[in-house]
This record gives C-alpha cells, structure tokens and sequence, in this order.
C-alpha cells in the first residue's frame, strides 16, 4: 500500500523549543499519528476495511463475562433489559463521535479538546480512557489466562504475563500491521464463537427454555428497575469503547458523493453499530452461563473458556473440544489487547506530551499501560469484576455523554461550539468549563450515589444520575458562558482554508518550519516568530516550551461562527 512518509518530532534533549526527532521516534510514529491529525495521503484504505479492522477490535470475551455476571445474580429478564438499555445510550452517544472522528480524522481526545474541554482541560478524559484501556486489557488478558491454564496447564501468573507479553510486538507499528492482523483472523474468530451457540440452540431446544426461565440469585423475580440499572451501570462501562473504534475510524477516506453510502455504512457499523454485536455477545454470556451452571458451578460459570467448553463439548468429539475452546480465547484476546494496547498508549502519550512538552515515544507507554494492566491481573481482578466496572461507568458516561452533546446540542442547536473541531495548541483555551464543569459534576454526584452517599435507593440509579447530569449541564454552562471559552483564537494565521469544497479536510501541503517535514493544511498553523510567514506543525507546537511558537489571542464573539460546509 503506496503512502507518503510524514513523520512527526520531538525536542532535542535540552532544547529549549522544538526541534528534531531522533530517527527510531520518526519511524515509530510513522503509522499511529499519536497527537495529530491523520492526513489524506496515508488513508488509502476503503470504509470496508476501516470498519473491519475496527470491528475486529471487539473480538473480545468479556461481554460473555458481564453479561454472565448479570444474568447470574439478576435473573435472565433483568440481564436482558439491562443489556438493551445501556446498548441504547451507548449506540445514541457513539454516533456523533464516530461521525466526527471519519469526517474530520483525529481521535476521540482531539475531538474532546474542541467539544468542551480545552487544550489541557481533556488531559483529564484522556487518564480516564488510559484507564479503560488497561483495565479491560487486565480482563482480556485473565480470561487469556484462563484459557492456557486449561489448555497448555500453565499457571495463571505465568498466563498473565504470557498475554501481557504477546501483544508488544504487534503494536509497533500501528495501523497498518493492526489492520492486517484484524482482517485475516475475524473470519475465524465468527466460527469459533458463532458455530457452537447456532449449533446449541438449533439441537437442543430446551437449552433456550432453561435460559429465559432463570431467575438469578438475589430473589427478585421478574423484571424491577432496580436490578435493570445495577446490570445497565456494568454494561455501561464499555461506553469508553468507542474511543478505540475511533482510533481506527479517524484513517476513513474522505467522504464524497461517489462513497457516500459505503462511507456511512462504514461509519455506523464500526462506530456506534460495535454495540450490536456487543449486546448479542452479552446475551449469549447469560445464555451460556445458565447452559453450563450445574457442571461447573456459579463461580466458573462466568468464565468464557468454561462457556464455550460446554458448547463445544455439545457440538465437537470430546478430544478436541479443549483445543478449539483455547484457540478461540487465544485470538478474541490477541485481536482486542492489541486495540487496548495501541490506543491506551496513545492515550497516554497525548497527557504528557501536553503537560510536559515534551515527547518521549509512543512505545514507552505502551510497556507503561501493559505494566499497569500485568499488575491488575496479578491482583486478581477477574474475582471483583462487576465492581471495578459499575465504578468505573460512572466516569466513563460522564466523559463520551458530554462531548457527545457538545457536538449534538452545542454545536448544531444552539451554535455555540463552532462545528469544524480544533485541537491545536493556541487556538484553544487553556481550559474550557462547558466540558469541564459537566463532567466534573456528573462525575463526581454519580460516583457519590454508587457508594450510597444520597442512600441505597438510589444508588442503582448512579448510571442514569451520570446520563442526565452531563446532558444537562453541558448546554447551560455553555449558554451561562455564552461560548467565549470554546476559542482562544478566530483564526490560525492562514488563508488558505482548513475544509475542501467537500467539506473534508484540505490536503494542501505546508513545510513545518522547526521540523522541516511537510504537512497537510489540518496539521499546521501560522508562526508568530517569523512573521506568520512561516508555518509550525500541531507537534511541533506541543512541544514549544518556550511558546515562541503559540499565536496570541484574538478576540472571540459569540456565538462563533459556522467554519465548516456540512454537506
């Protein structure tokens, strides 16, 4: 595949602006364009392939675990409802920020540094979905475990660092190497997983009776609002899960009126659309997990490699159920570790490079994020899973309900957050208190309710608590601020404009001053240090700790202007 090599830099060591990247860094960061915008010259692939790498990358077991955990201790109406409705808010959310990562080419951090939160204010989002990142790779990487000591007899502590370990190799190199990875295992990874259930079901019929019927273990019975937001709050964890299908959808092709279709097909099944299958795979854990729950007990029953050796075991002679089960777990964990390792390590690198100005690599976060991840799973953390998660949730729909209505509300209703995202550093307040100030606040009084600060009838209600104060009060800080927070700057000091008559990002090229690399018109701004005759890279300019570089602010009426021809 024919690319043109953009590489992006670092300061020299002791610099005090920015200068050159060492030649390893420039190449590693070759196929991950960690803290920019991906340009037009490198995405050569087709929204079929975009949306199949993305979608490989929920490949994963753990849904058949939550949606297990669920259904064991709630009952199957309870599991199923709780499924359905954390799928709602999940796909209704997703939509806007997967439309603006395709249509405009950068990630879910650079989206949220324009839709609320400032160039620094989102170093907080990004921790949080760092987080993610390595706890679901603490997940992934136990039921790994799980599987090679079923398997292969190893010890889960030698699994876990097996796992850890295994994934390092196949995230060097970005997208490209994870693209490839992705489209050559899904077809296997469909039959694995999809051949036993269909087989299951259509031979024994009585298993489906036996599954709707299943009541759960805390005696409620049938189907209360209490138990339905305690599994919705667990589902909702994966809310964070449309950052790393963004991580690929960010490398779609410009959209045009030739693959319009194909573009939004693309769009809405990798994007939002990785819920559907997620919400089937949930379901099926609760299926499985009744199916196999008087052989193997309550405790295993929420193991996927115990789930699918029960299958199997219907469906294959018995002396290759045990190999298949294993090989099943080896590649779902494979084709999703790689995504959380790649995009926790973006995460990651993005926080500190703001904050420090400086740019170590994006490979020394990723052994940061797999040590973190190697430490939770030595820690057992598959035993208080459904703990972490409901914890965790409230964070997390905090942050994606947030920009989601920014961009929705803010943006195309009220017109106060200008439509075309920046990220770039000196176009952008320091911090901005729309985004800020709900997150914060949703945040905060939703973890409050989870640990039962406003008492035990309402702490199921945390999740919705999350929802609703983030919807709210994102549009009225934004109307109480008038939207003077969203810009620091009206312009980047070039004439030349940032969108195509498309309404895509322009692919005109522009020589980066500091670093000597061209780059497209998205990328760059306007040097006040050489008259504005010169122009400086979004890297570059992250890393300029004396600020020679930034632009000075200009004021900002309000409400902003209209930048973008959506069409």
């Amino acid at each position: 595949m024919s690319q043109q090599q953009l590489t992006v830099h670092e300061p020299e060591s002791g610099s005090t602006g920015p200068g050159r990247a060492q030649p390893d860094q420039a190449r590693e960061t070759l196929e991950d364009y960690t803290l920019r915008y991906a340009p037009r010259s490198y995405r050569r692939w087709t929204p079929a392939v975009v949306a199949t790498t993305a979608l490989g990358g929920i490949a994963y077991l753990a849904d058949f675990s939550i949606g297990a955990g669920i259904g064991l201790a709630h009952g199957t109406g309870n599991a199923l409802a709780a499924i359905g409705v954390a799928a709602v808010v999940i796909f209704v959310t997703g939509l806007p920020l997967a439309y603006y990562a395709a249509r405009y080419n950068i990630d879910l951090d650079l989206i949220t540094r324009g839709s609320g939160f400032g160039y620094y204010g989102s170093v907080l989002t990004s921790v949080i979905f760092a987080s993610f990142t390595f706890i679901f790779f603490a997940l992934e990487g136990s039921i790994m475990a799980q599987g090679l000591r079923i398997g292969l007899q190893l010890p889960l502590w030698l699994g876990y660092l097996v796992s850890t370990l295994l994934v390092i190799p196949l995230v060097v190199y970005g997208m490209k190497a994870l693209s490839r990875l992705q489209v050559w295992t899904t077809p296997l990874w469909l039959l694995l997983m999809v051949g036993p259930l269909v087989y299951l079901v259509s031979t024994d019929p009585g298993s489906v009776h036996r599954f709707l019927a299943y009541e759960g273990t805390d005696g409620h019975g049938g189907i209360g609002i209490g138990p339905v937001l305690l599994g919705a709050g667990v589902c909702l964890s994966l809310i964070a899960q449309i950052g790393e299908q963004i991580d690929y959808l960010r490398f779609m092709p410009p959209k045009t009126p030739g693959n319009r279709v194909s573009w939004w097909t693309a769009v809405i099944t990798a994007g939002p659309g990785w819920v559907v299958l997620g919400a089937l795979k949930q379901a099926a854990g609760v299926f499985l997990a009744v199916y196999v729950l008087a052989e193997v007990g309550p405790a295993s029953a929420t193991e996927p490699i115990e789930q699918f050796r029960g299958a199997l075991g219907a469906t294959l002679p018995s002396w290759l159920v045990i190999p298949v089960a294993v090989v099943l777990v080896v590649i779902s964990q494979i084709k999703i570790n790689v995504t959380n390792a790649y995009s926790g390590s973006l995460a990651w690198t993005n926080s500190f490079t703001r904050v420090t100005k400086r740019y170590p690599g994006r490979l020394v976060f990723v052994v940061v994020n797999l040590a973190i991840a190697l430490t939770l799973m030595e820690a057992d953390m598959f035993s208080f899973l459904n703990g972490i998660l409901g914890f965790y949730s409230n964070c997390a729909i905090a942050w994606v309900v947030t920009v989601a209505t920014d961009i929705v509300v803010n943006k195309y209703v009220l017109g106060l957050s200008p439509k075309t995202p920046e990220f770039r550093r000196g176009m952008l307040h320091a911090v901005n208190p729309v985004g800020t100030v709900a997150f914060v606040a949703a945040s905060g009084l939703s973890i409050a309710a989870y640990f039962g600060a406003f008492g035990e009838g309402l702490q199921p209600f945390s999740p919705l608590a999350a929802v609703l104060i983030a919807f709210v009060l994102t549009p009225v800080t934004a109307l109480l601020t008038r939207g003077r927070y969203y810009l620091r700057r009206s312009d980047d000091g070039i004439p030349e404009p940032r969108l195509d008559a498309d309404g895509n990002p322009s692919a005109a090229g522009y020589e980066c001053h500091v670093c000597r690399q061209r780059y497209e018109r998205p990328d760059v701004t306007a040097s006040p240090a050489h008259g504005h005759e010169a122009v400086v890279c979004s890297l570059c300019l992250s890393t300029d700790r004396t600020g020679d570089h930034v632009l000075p602010p200009t004021p900002v009426t309000a409400p902003l202007p209209v930048t973008s021809p959506e069409r």
